[in-house]
């Protein structure tokens, strides 16, 4: 069984006297630990199919079923807890709250679980030596690179254990040098962690570090393309 399964899922949206159809009864499956690119051109849906899985937005019709649950049919107050337990999210332009600290943004989602205050500090740590900043828990974002601040980002997102992690343009900020760094980043975290991914993207090269690639266009699936298994290798589990 699938992790992430979306069964005939279709968008629109109305624009003055136009119906727009982002997606068009479109069915897709994410196994577990399975990382998948997703592009297209502007206005192919890319945008839309993250935030329906990320349950910002609900579709007109379809099922969307993450491990088990069909988040379709969830009250908005459940809904809102079932993404803090389940949901990790990274975006384009960090997001981080210039007045807290790296451990502090990290620890925000936590706060949203019922943890002890130890449990908390333990998946921060975790979360922070994963992404390569162990020693920068104390440093506000002004005093972190833009490599760095995205990968508070990603600690962030990865901090509650989720069941997927969603990323939108996560490099499309960051020059190529740290763009690099950021997909060797996600990368591991997929191969050696197992996490879960979907991600949109613009960049061919990005794209290219998923162990599946797909694309969008006028709200349907045009084409794919399945990398070789990925060998998990040896690293310490966010558990």
């Amino acid at each position: 069984m699938a992790l992430v399964e979306l069964s005939n899922v279709t968008k629109q949206f109305t624009k003055g006297e136009q119906t727009i159809t982002p997606l068009d009864q479109i069915d897709l499956q994410i196994a577990e630990g399975e990382f998948v690119s997703l592009m297209g051109p502007s206005g192919s849906g890319k945008s839309t199919l993250l935030n329906l899985v990320s349950g910002i937005d609900r579709p007109d019709s379809g099922s969307i079923v993450i491990d088990g649950t069909d988040i379709t049919q969830l009250s908005r107050g459940k809904l809102a807890d079932w993404r803090a337990e389940n949901l990790g999210y990274i975006f384009q332009t960090h997001n981080l709250i210039p007045v807290l600290t790296a451990y502090e943004n990290v620890e925000l989602p936590t706060l949203l679980l019922k943890q002890t205050s130890q449990q908390r500090a333990r998946r921060v740590q975790l979360a922070m030596n994963a992404v390569g900043l162990g020693d920068r828990v104390n440093h506000y974002p002004r005093q972190l690179s833009g490599g760095q601040e995205q990968r508070v980002g990603i600690a962030r997102a990865i901090v509650t254990h989720p069941k997927i992690v969603v990323a939108d343009e996560p490099t499309g900020s960051l020059d190529l040098k740290t763009s690099r760094q950021i997909q060797k980043l996600l990368q591991d975290l997929n191969q050696q962690l197992g996490i879960t991914m979907l991600m949109v993207t613009h960049d061919n090269e990005v794209a290219s570090i998923a162990t599946r690639q797909l694309l969008l266009n006028q709200g349907k699936f045009i084409d794919g393309h399945t990398s070789p298994s990925v060998r998990r290798e040896g690293g310490e589990a966010l558990g």
